[in-house]
């Protein structure tokens, strides 16, 4: 998988940038707006963006989670941007069905965003009320998690 091996960075930037771990935070700040853009995209009815921006709020809490372990993980599939993390004993434990949460998440990154994912219509039609609550419930369950993974380590 080329583009996808995390790189091991610890204070690796060029001189006067934050170190890659430095900028943890920062991707977490961003996965909350992308998870409240989430929550008024289904207010709004707009389910397929509802799921797409839930998939790219858990993208960028695990690419923070990655980053506070001193690696940058590249990619946007979610199993693999968790299997990319150095094993060990996560404080409090993810969440459970961990794994299969991030594939149903995985789920919404294609096919949210392209009619050609379907054999015809747009994915405005393809896509309701119960995905978007469905992707809110599971990425909001773990980004709270990274959160408190976080907070562990400081």
């Amino acid at each position: 998988m080329v583009g996808f091996a995390p790189r091991r960075c610890i204070d690796c930037g060029p001189p006067g940038f934050p170190s890659l771990a430095d900028r943890s935070a920062d991707w977490v700040g961003q996965a909350l707006r992308d998870l409240e853009q989430a929550e008024q995209s289904l207010q709004a009815g707009r389910h397929e963006w509802a799921c797409f921006a839930a998939h790219q709020a858990v993208e960028k809490a695990l690419k923070g989670l990655n980053l506070a372990t001193g690696q940058q993980a590249w990619g946007h599939t979610l199993t693999r941007l968790w299997a990319a993390l150095p094993p060990q004993d996560w404080q409090p434990p993810p969440p459970e069905e961990l794994e299969d949460r991030l594939r149903l998440l995985d789920g919404f990154y294609i096919p949210t965003r392209y009619p050609d994912s379907y054999p015809e219509g747009t994915p405005g039609e393809h896509f309701g009320r119960l995905q978007s609550e469905q992707a809110l419930l599971h990425a909001s369950a773990i980004i709270t998690w990274v959160r408190a993974a976080l907070a562990h380590r400081s």
